[in-house]
């Protein structure tokens, strides 16, 4: 199953009221929305947990406070937890309020955020 589109257009419908500098890009089997060039937050679909998971890059610091809240869970993509991000199991996101405050997090910490090396294409031989 892939992610669902309808949380992936809430997500776009919030980003885009904060007029922010996105696009999305599909990848780890979901759809991630990069802001200003850097990963910030997305939709991926748990096949273990069966369920849609809100990835928010949100930053060390907020994510200790951020555990507390229902739903929340620390990312462990590829089996070993990824400091400065967490899921959000859709208990967690379910109202506009909530996913505000997820995109919120995720968009006040992007400026902090570095960005991922670009990849050198390698010459065609």
């Amino acid at each position: 199953m892939a992610y669902d589109e309808y949380q992936a257009d809430r997500i776009h419908q919030i980003l885009k009221a904060h007029n922010a500098n996105y696009f999305a890009k599909k990848m780890m089997g979901g759809l991630v929305f990069m802001v200003n060039e850097k990963m910030a937050c997305g939709i991926h679909f748990d096949k273990r947990q069966e369920q849609d998971l809100l990835m928010a890059r949100i930053g060390e610091e907020a994510s200790v406070a951020a555990l507390k809240r229902p739903g929340a869970q620390p990312m462990a993509f590829t089996g070993r937890t990824m400091k400065g991000y967490v899921f959000v199991s859709p208990d967690g996101y379910d109202t506009d309020e909530d996913l505000e405050y997820w995109v919120g997090l995720c968009l006040d910490f992007n400026p902090f955020a570095k960005a991922s090396k670009k990849r050198k294409k390698k010459p065609k031989a």
